[in-house]
């Protein structure tokens, strides 16, 4: 059996816990600030859960998992 490839973007954008959850960032927080309030832009900064409907799709990009 060959060796699995993990999927590149997923690997840039996702991160494994050490439950087993994966979590993500948010969009929206890189540019056009100015008109975003400072607490819109500290919320976007804070990683959240892949929803579990997304869950296993994920996992299968990340065969290995990701530090």
């Amino acid at each position: 059996m060959p060796k699995l490839k993990t999927h590149k973007g997923a690997a840039k954008r996702f991160r494994t816990t050490a439950t087993g959850k994966v979590k993500r960032g948010h969009s929206h927080a890189r540019h056009i600030l100015t008109k975003k309030t400072k607490k819109r832009k500290r919320q976007l900064d804070i990683d959240t859960l892949v929803a579990v409907s997304d869950m296993e799709r994920v996992k299968n990009m990340l065969p290995y998992g990701r530090d």
